[in-house]
């Protein structure tokens, strides 16, 4: 009891710990990075959440339409794609991008999804808003609650869909590329900002509407698969877009380019070919901790998982190690048990957590196969896809 109760105190704590260092900047002044048309951009790996680059990173600028990745977020995350919706009267003829919905008109909160992120439509945004917070001002309120909890620290909304209506409505490239990959975790959301064409119904028409994503970067750039694309007279061009290769997903964030297109390419391009994924941890290898008495005959500690991060190859010698351990003698009755972790350092930086789980020469029937199912299991809960199996 004493080793499950000091491990759900460490697991609690490094839930915390991983929602920040994921959202922690880790901007890379890189000699060799790709100049850019944007006044304000930023490149992050999505599943680590390691910023890889940026470019006025933090200055405070506005968004435009990219505003609807956290209303699609947020709605994906607190509605029911299969509720229908009533279109309100204030979401017919918003000014700006439209799916021209009409009043009372039907939809699945599903569909009006594909019309916000697809054609941009600002109808949709706000017929999505009242429908999931009750009212524009208590979705507004939820979008803030939301970027707060994401680690969004120099944003701020007044509105579901970007338009200009307040300096008050703003954000950064580092914080949109938090939102975008946090966003692009979600299955729902990674299947709509991917689609390149969507029909959804259109009450009273004789047809369907047909709906092609704006988003160029689906046909322009090899792997590309998200995100959102943003334009006002006041905060010019903007773009996210995201792209997948060999199993790994970048993203990019530019405000105010001219060249968004060439910038995000040029930038994705950057990325892949000097971050790649280094296997820092391997799954299942034996761990030997600093004081191996503490060991019982026949005993090891194995990490539980691999761990891979994006690196550039001469920081690979700035990688350390640390074995943290819940109980100063192991024996063989823990088998199959959690007892510790290897922390992964970049200098001073903790990127990550590795558990470590006990192993014995031979099988034992001193671990029930319920206890090891339950570490498992909470383990799981807390690390979520960010590690691989």
């Amino acid at each position: 009891m004493k080793v499950r109760k000091w491990l759900s105190g460490v697991l609690v704590a490094f839930l915390f710990i991983q929602t920040l260092w994921l959202t922690v900047p880790d901007a890379m002044a890189a000699a060799n990075a790709p100049e850019l048309s944007a006044e304000s951009a930023a490149l992050i790996d999505v599943a680590s959440g390691r910023i890889l680059y940026a470019k006025n990173g933090t200055k405070k600028m506005r968004i435009a339409s990219l505003t609807k990745t956290m209303t699609a977020i947020v709605a994906i995350e607190s509605g029911k794609l299969d509720q229908v919706v009533t279109v309100p009267p204030e979401a017919v003829g918003v000014e700006g991008s439209s799916i021209y919905l009409k009043k009372n008109e039907k939809l699945t909160l599903e569909e009006l999804l594909y019309g916000l992120m697809l054609r941009s439509g600002n109808d949709a945004a706000v017929a999505i808003a009242t429908h999931v917070g009750g009212s524009v001002p208590g979705f507004v309120y939820m979008m803030n609650e939301k970027a707060a909890l994401i680690g969004m620290n120099h944003t701020h909304f007044t509105n579901p869909h970007g338009l200009d209506d307040s300096n008050m409505h703003y954000s950064t490239a580092e914080d949109m590329a938090k939102l975008s990959a946090y966003a692009l975790r979600n299955p729902v959301f990674r299947q709509i900002v991917s689609t390149k064409v969507k029909d959804i119904p259109w009450e009273g028409e004789q047809w369907n509407r047909r709906l092609l994503n704006k988003n160029k970067m689906l046909h322009l750039y090899d792997g590309a698969d998200g995100v959102k694309t943003g334009y006002t007279k006041l905060a010019k061009r903007c773009l996210a877009a995201s792209a997948t290769r060999d199993g790994r997903q970048l993203a990019t964030i530019t405000l105010n380019a001219a060249d968004d297109w060439n910038d995000s390419a040029k930038l994705l391009d950057w990325g892949f070919a000097n971050f790649p994924l280094k296997e820092l941890v391997g799954q299942k290898e034996t761990v030997i901790p600093d004081t191996p008495a503490t060991l019982a005959a026949g005993t090891h500690l194995v990490s539980m998982n691999a761990f891979r991060y994006p690196l550039m190859q001469e920081e690979t010698a700035n990688i350390r190690k640390r074995i943290v351990l819940g109980e100063s003698v192991i024996d063989r009755k823990m088998n199959g048990q959690i007892v510790g972790f290897m922390q992964i350092y970049l200098q001073d930086n903790m990127i990550g957590q590795v558990p470590l789980l006990v192993s014995v020469d031979e099988p034992t029937m001193s671990q029930p196969q319920e206890n090891r199912t339950f570490w498992k299991q909470l383990w799981q809960l807390v690390a979520g896809g960010l590690w691989s199996a």
